[in-house]
C-alpha cells in the first residue's frame, strides 16, 4: 500500500510540473507583437469554425464551457475509478476483505457521479439564470428572471419575433 502512496504522490508532482510549464508557456503569449496575436486567433477562429464552435467573446459562455471540461474531466476518472474497482471485484477469487473494498469503491464512485451530475445541473441553472438576469436588464432582485429557453443561442425576450 505505501508504494500505491509513493506513485499517487509522484504522479501528482510530476502533474504539477508540467502544470508549471505550460503556465509559463501561457503566459508569455501576451508578451507577442500584435500582428503574432492576430495571427493565432485568426488560427482559433478556423479551428473553432471547423469544429463546429463558435468564436465569442461572451463570459458566461466561456465559464460554462471551462465547468463542463471540468466535470468532464471528472467523470472520465470516476468511469477509470469504476472500471479499476470492478477490475478488484473480479479477481477477488472469492476473497470477501476483497470483495468488500471492492463494493466500497463501487459506492464511493458512484456517489463522486452523483455529485457529479448535481453539480452539473447546479452550474446549468446558475449561469443560465445569471445570463438571463445580466442580459434582460435584471430586475435589480425584484423580479425573478425568466427561465432559459430551449435554444441557448435565443435570450428570452417577450417582445422578440
Amino acid at each position: 500500500m505505501k508504494l500505491y502512496g509513493k506513485r499517487i504522490c509522484l504522479v501528482c508532482i510530476f502533474a504539477l510540473l508540467l502544470l508549471f510549464f505550460f503556465e509559463v508557456n501561457f503566459s508569455s503569449a501576451a508578451f507577442l507583437n500584435t500582428d503574432t496575436q492576430g495571427l493565432i486567433q485568426g488560427h482559433a477562429n478556423n479551428s473553432a469554425m471547423f469544429g463546429g464552435y463558435e468564436m465569442t467573446s461572451d463570459i458566461y459562455l466561456l465559464v460554462q464551457t471551462v465547468i463542463n471540461a471540468f466535470l468532464a474531466l471528472i467523470g472520465v476518472m470516476l468511469l477509470a475509478y469504476l472500471l479499476y474497482a470492478g477490475y478488484h471485484w473480479m479477481t477477488a477469487q472469492g476473497d470477501e476483505k476483497k470483495v468488500d473494498k471492492a463494493k466500497e469503491t463501487i459506492q464511493r464512485a458512484i456517489t463522486g457521479l452523483i455529485i457529479v451530475i448535481a453539480a452539473y445541473a447546479i452550474s446549468i441553472f446558475v449561469v443560465g439564470r445569471l445570463e438571463a438576469g445580466t442580459l434582460n436588464g435584471g430586475g435589480g432582485g425584484t423580479t425573478a428572471p425568466s427561465a432559459p429557453s430551449a435554444d441557448p443561442y435565443r435570450f428570452n425576450d417577450p417582445d422578440a419575433t
